[in-house]
């Protein structure tokens, strides 16, 4: 699915972003994530991504690590990753230990995060517009709908689900592009490979094959019939 469109990806990544560990944030990046409104939050985002990646696609071409800090940066103060994490698992997540939450919890995260990096490299000045909010606000669930444009001038659809996290600042918790809830996607997936070799043996793979074994499990679900 985000793989093709390069320009969706870089912004779905941070909304998939499943209890990664604390990262230091800059003054920006921390007084953001307590702005007012999901709109405002998702414009200072893309703010971020034009002044930051747009801006130094060259610098990191070659420089992953630095590649990956910006993400941690510009993403991760915006998006609840623990309540990410219990949906991804789905009815698994309450089976699980806490320690077996945790491991894949950080696995699924530092997976997702490679996986997905280089997309970002693709991401140019205006590619994405954050639409006029219409609606009421809801603590529990609103949608901010963006618009992202491709390099051959499609546009796509790209809704970002919205709810009051325990801290009561606005934080994404689900990406849903042109229909398809990105969270679904891959719990479906995770929920085939734990019905196929169990929760740990997931972990592990994930902990030792890192966006290799996500990759592998995407490609086995498809040929299995999965969206």
């Amino acid at each position: 699915m985000l793989r093709h469109l390069a320009i969706a990806t870089a912004i779905a990544l941070g909304s998939v972003m499943i209890a990664a560990p604390t990262f230091a944030q800059d003054a920006s990046s921390a007084q953001a994530s307590h702005a007012s409104t999901p709109q405002a939050v998702l414009e200072n985002v893309v703010a971020q991504l034009n002044t930051q990646i747009a801006d130094h696609k060259a610098e990191l071409q070659n420089n992953k690590p630095k590649l990956i800090s910006l993400i941690n940066q510009i993403f991760l103060p915006h998006f609840d990753t623990d309540w990410a994490s219990i949906l991804v698992l789905g009815m698994h997540a309450r089976q699980a230990t806490p320690e077996q939450r945790a491991r894949f919890a950080k696995a699924f995260y530092t997976s997702l995060t490679n996986r997905y990096a280089d997309g970002l490299l693709n991401y140019s000045k205006g590619s994405v517009k954050v639409l006029p909010f219409q609606g009421e606000l809801n603590d529990k669930y609103t949608v901010v709908k963006t618009q992202a444009i491709t390099d051959d001038k499609k546009q796509i659809a790209v809704n970002f689900v919205f709810h009051k996290a325990a801290d009561g600042q606005w934080k994404a918790y689900d990406v849903i592009i042109e229909g398809i809830s990105y969270i679904t996607n891959y719990r479906n997936q995770v929920d085939a490979e734990i019905k196929k070799e169990g929760l740990d043996k997931l972990i592990s793979n994930l902990e030792t094959g890192g966006d290799k074994a996500l990759q592998q499990m995407e490609q086995e679900n498809k040929g299995n019939g999965a969206k």
